[in-house]
């Protein structure tokens, strides 16, 4: 087996240690509804979390209801081509140490590299049809003006790190740079589109200016970006917003000027939480397709592997709400060729465990409404590296389905938690792990290269908010706001241990996973058309992308990846 370390070269074991933690201020989206949104409920100032919660397991039922009608169809639909991210080995060292590829690295100065990542990024996000927007095969503005077209997020973002490579050599100064190339190359845009363009202009010229440390011509840049940029604008205007103020943060840090510790910051996170967020979230998430599909998904899966059990024992790993399982009871509940003695899950965590009581009253009503014999088990950890194969009461008679969505990265900067939380599911012998992460590599060592990642990601997720949501709703201020605002701010602004926000993509994970002798396997043909079925019920599915990388699913938003979604087994 091959000796394979989450770590490289650049980073030392006690480095990775301090440098990736267990929460990401913005990851409570995945405490996700359903697709049946009652939106009037984000501006009910009296409405609980325990109210809305059960008015989901409510509204529930019809989500279930199609996906049961169809769970054993064989139409399938056409899933989109795959589109293939650039691999650069400059940009992601820590594939180069986990896959151990690590010669013929290319010498290319660094600001000429993250010049390159920018234009990898106008590669990568692909439209389709008269949309179709590339470096080398663009509509001109003027026609795309005539043809009424908006530009996306996305496409903004693209063009204008286009121009931003083209005219890079051409700058006076850093506040004159984006005046030059936009006074003619762009009139065929509306004037908030120029100034979108402009706006991502000044982002790129600040970051590649605090990176050079002049702090000084960047603080200019970053106040003319503020004259534009809005928490309340357009996706573009808002994204600048957050990027700008985590640009002038880097710079306080790095000038001796920033008082706030991230222990005070994440204690404010943690108290906001408290006092009821998490109901914008659920309602947030009832518009936003990413979770559905990949529960439906995920759900069918699972099904398939414990099908002929008489009991089954989900572990998992971040419940949350627990909403997710409810359409595994019903399908359980109504399967008459193979019927179920008893459906245990057990709930393994390191935090808030009044929550995971409440999931689980939740649950075991919902499992008795429908006649299933249930079980609900916590295990509570102060430390995931206490973990152990006694902590879960499994039955020899047990067939065991683990459940993993977007909690193996909290473990990364803790590698002896990380290896003995493997090695213990090993031990426990599940049938299948279904794994969900994030789809985004926020840990490169290289500023630039994170800022411009991160800046695609999150433009992404902006994007996706202004099409799903009203851009007057309290639920998109308090998550773009709050989460998205700190999880910006951290990954831009931090370094070292205080830089707890950070993703790996899967190709990462599966370098990794293979050290423990795990094999990826592929979505069945039901699986894909579940995935599908959840986008049409969301009047904005269409622009939620689907495929294939190797053997996972990656879910994006016009191009962009977000998360991915990949089935294990243990040789």
């Amino acid at each position: 087996m091959a000796n394979v370390s989450i770590s490289n070269d650049n980073f030392t074991d006690e480095h990775f240690r301090n440098e990736l933690v267990v929460e990401d201020p913005w990851f409570e989206l995945e405490d996700c509804a359903d697709i049946h949104s009652v939106y009037s409920m984000c501006n009910e100032e009296n409405t609980s979390n325990e109210q809305v919660t059960t008015n989901l397991f409510q509204d529930q039922q019809q989500s279930i209801s199609n996906w049961m009608q169809s769970q054993f169809s064989t139409n399938t639909h056409q899933i989109q081509s795959s589109i293939e991210e650039p691999k650069n080995d400059d940009f992601q060292p820590q594939v180069l140490q986990l896959i151990g590829n690590s010669s013929n690295e290319r010498s290319i100065p660094f600001s000429l590299a993250s010049f390159e990542l920018l234009n990898n990024y106008g590669r990568l996000i692909k439209k389709s049809s008269e949309e179709n927007l590339s470096i080398n095969n663009a509509l001109t503005y003027e026609a795309r003006a005539c043809n009424n077209h908006k530009l996306s997020t996305e496409e903004t973002l693209k063009v204008a790190g286009e121009r931003y490579i083209q005219y890079s050599t051409q700058k006076l100064d850093g506040l004159s740079l984006f005046m030059h190339p936009y006074g003619s190359a762009l009139s065929g845009l509306s004037i908030e589109e120029t100034r979108d363009m402009e706006l991502v202009h000044l982002l790129l010229s600040a970051a590649e200016e605090v990176n050079n440390q002049q702090f000084h011509l960047a603080r200019k840049l970053i106040s003319r970006c503020m004259w534009v940029a809005s928490e309340s604008g357009n996706p573009v205007q808002r994204l600048s917003f957050y990027f700008a103020k985590a640009l002038e943060e880097r710079i306080d840090r790095a000038t001796g000027r920033y008082t706030c510790t991230d222990e005070d910051r994440h204690l404010k996170y943690i108290k906001t939480m408290a006092l009821g967020t998490n109901s914008a979230f659920l309602i947030c998430h009832q518009l936003l397709p990413f979770s559905q599909v990949m529960q439906f998904a995920g759900v069918q899966t699972i099904l398939e592997n414990v099908r002929s059990a008489k009991k089954i024992h989900l572990i998992d790993f971040n419940i949350r709400s627990g909403i997710q399982w409810t359409v595994m009871m019903q399908a359980l509940a109504e399967k008459s060729d193979y019927p179920i003695e008893l459906l245990k899950i057990t709930a393994v965590g390191s935090t808030e465990k009044e929550k995971f009581e409440v999931t689980g009253n939740t649950l075991h009503s919902f499992a008795t409404s429908l006649g299933l014999s249930f079980s609900f088990d916590i295990v509570f950890l102060s430390d995931m590296k206490d973990f152990k194969k006694e902590s879960v009461n499994i039955e020899p008679d047990e067939t065991v389905a683990v459940y993993c969505n977007t909690v193996l990265r909290t473990m990364i900067p803790k590698p002896d938690c990380l290896e003995n939380f493997m090695k213990v599911v090993r031990s426990i012998g599940p049938t299948v792990i279904v794994i969900g992460e994030v789809e985004a590599n926020h840990n490169s060592p290289s500023f630039l290269n994170r800022f411009i990642e991160t800046l695609f990601f999150y433009g992404g997720f902006f994007d996706c908010f202004e099409e799903c949501m009203d851009r007057d709703s309290p639920c998109r201020r308090t998550i773009e706001g709050l989460y998205f605002g700190e999880g910006i701010r951290n990954i831009v602004a931090a370094e070292g241990k205080e830089r707890f926000t950070r993703n790996v993509k899967l190709e990462v994970w599966r370098a990794f996973f293979s050290r423990f002798g795990m094999v990826e396997e592929e979505f069945s043909e039901s699986a894909w058309y579940q995935a599908n079925l959840i986008l049409k019920q969301f009047a904005q599915g269409s622009c939620c992308n689907l495929h294939k990388d190797g053997k996972g699913l990656i879910i994006g938003w016009k191009g962009t990846p977000i998360h991915s979604l990949s089935i294990w087994k243990f040789l």
